[in-house]
Order: structure tokens, then sequence, then C-alpha cells
């Protein structure tokens, strides 16, 4: 079956779906119609279907239409079963088959990040990233690129005061330095560290983004920094881009 418009019925209802997901609430089904440019009487007859498999609320007082248990559902299969670890990890591993150097990927939780998948270059010395290891955002590369991604209120309510910031050997971290530290992280397009984490050693880090810019998780790159010049460093950016390009596709198929 499909709608008077010729979009098929199900593209029709997952725009639906996706639209109401990116909401801060419920919304009216003349906003669907008009926002997604779909017939108002096909807009209420799939509200109608998917609120009858429980995918869709409707509101009857605020004449509002919001996302039902089973689009919870869907959510929480999707975090159980691991998809950015999964799919992140074979990518990590083309990752640092290409450089040769240590690799990892984080997610952020609160003001740390979490890494959830390490993949270690052979001869290369081990790192404080392991799996299940949390570490401050603003001191590592890994989280640099995920707060850099992140809407600058939002940075601002996880780092509100001085008392946010963790400590590590004698430098102080203010939030004025976190704002210059993402403003230079979003001009160049990557996340760098150089030995605030471990001592001689570097990483540079992207953030890997959901279809509405969201940043899901991050790939990062650590490295001798002795070893590596500004021409070496540029290259695994590059290389870093395309992986992160490429799991980004695995997970989103765009």
């Amino acid at each position: 079956m499909a709608t008077s418009n010729g979009a098929p019925t199900v593209a029709a209802a997952l725009r639906i779906l996706s639209f109401m997901a990116a909401q801060q609430g419920p919304v009216a089904a003349a906003t669907l119609a008009r926002s997604l440019d779909l017939p108002r009487s096909s807009v209420y007859r799939l509200l109608a279907e998917l609120a009858g498999q429980g995918f869709v609320l409707h509101f009857p007082e605020a004449r509002r239409y919001g996302l039902g248990i089973a689009a919870f559902e869907l959510s929480s299969g999707y975090v159980r079963q691991e998809p950015v670890t999964r799919l992140g990890r074979p990518v990590l591993a083309a990752l640092v088959d290409r450089v040769g150097e240590s690799a990892h990927l984080a997610v952020l939780a609160g003001r740390e990040v979490v890494y959830l998948v390490e993949e270690r270059a052979p001869r290369r010395p081990a790192l404080v990233t392991d799996v299940g290891v949390r570490l401050p955002s603003h001191l590592t590369a890994s989280g640099r690129a995920l707060l850099a991604a992140l809407p600058r209120e939002q940075v601002r309510a996880l780092f509100p005061d001085p008392s946010a910031f963790t400590r590590r050997g004698t430098v102080t971290h203010t939030a004025a330095g976190l704002r210059s530290e993402l403003v230079a992280t979003r001009a160049r397009g990557y996340a760098v560290e150089d030995g605030e984490i471990t001592e001689g050693l570097a990483s540079v880090a992207v953030a890997v983004r959901d279809r509405s810019g969201w940043p899901v998780c991050s790939l990062a790159l650590t490295f001798p920094a002795g070893d590596v010049d500004e021409a070496r460093r540029s290259g695994f950016v590059e290389v870093l881009l395309r992986h992160a390009a490429d799991l980004r596709r695995r997970l989103h198929g765009s």
C-alpha cells in the first residue's frame, strides 16, 4: 500500500517516527504533515496504525502524538545488541592494520569517556585506555572530540564550575581553557592530546555522528609523540576520518 503522494507507507511511517524522535515532546498531526510534506489524511491513517502497534501514543487533550512503548523497546534492543562495539571492532582492527599504531573506541558518559574497544598495535606499549576504563573527557582526545560535537550549552552544563574539572598533574583546567580547546577542535576537525594522560604518548581522535549530527562515539589513535612528525600525524588524521566515515555508514547506512 502507498500513500496518496506515492511515498511507500513504510517509508512514510519511518519518517514520522524519526521526526518524532528528534522533538522535545509530543507533536500535532498537522506539524508532521507540514514538516514531512505528507497529506494530512495519510498522516492520521499512519498515526492510527502506529498507535495500534504501540509505536505512537495519542494525547487527546493536547491533540498531539508522542512515541510509545514499542519505540522504547526498539531502542532498548538496539542497546542490548551493542552495535557500536560489534560494528566498531572490525573498523578499529582495520585502522590499526593500516597505520601500525594502537587505536580505541570510546563513548561519553557524563563528564567521562568510557573505552569500549581497544586494539593494540604490535610492539606498541600498553595503554591506560583498556576496555571499561573511564577517564575525564576534557583531558583526552576522545573526550574532546565528543565534547566538541555537542551543543555549547550542554558542554557548559557538564562543566558549570571549577569543581567539575578533574585535576591531573600540576595543570589547572578551566572552563575558558576547555572552550578554547573545543573551538580549536571544531576548527581543525579532530581532537588532540599530547602527554596529558600518559607522558610521551599523544593521541588524535574524531567523533562519529548519527544522522542528526549527535556524537555516538569517537575513534582515536595513540602513538609515541617523539616518533611521529606533523606530516605523519596529518596522515593519521586522514586515515582516521575515513574509518570514522566507514563506521558511520555501518551504524546508520549513510
